[in-house]
């Protein structure tokens, strides 16, 4: 079954093996495919863009949540009450 490689550079596991931290400097802070077999197995990313997406992801999680209550109605509350 063919895979879609979802980077600009793939290493091979032995590659990674050999030398993991060509996958950072290779990767230039984007993602790096590891493939076993000519498929991925995973992707290795920065730490930094992997923080990016993880924020991307809860920001897209919350604005479904606003969207879905879009509709809502409000509750009055008094700043004397908080």
């Amino acid at each position: 079954m063919a895979h879609a490689i979802l980077a600009d550079l793939s290493m091979s596991i032995t590659e990674l093996k050999r030398d993991p931290m060509s996958v950072i400097t290779d990767g230039q802070g984007g993602p790096v495919a590891v493939l076993n077999r000519n498929q991925p197995v995973y992707y290795a990313v920065p730490a930094e863009l992997f923080e990016s997406m993880l924020e991307q992801l809860e920001n897209a999680s919350l604005n479904a949540i606003a969207d879905a209550r879009r509709g809502d109605k409000g509750i009055p509350v008094s700043l004397n009450d908080l």
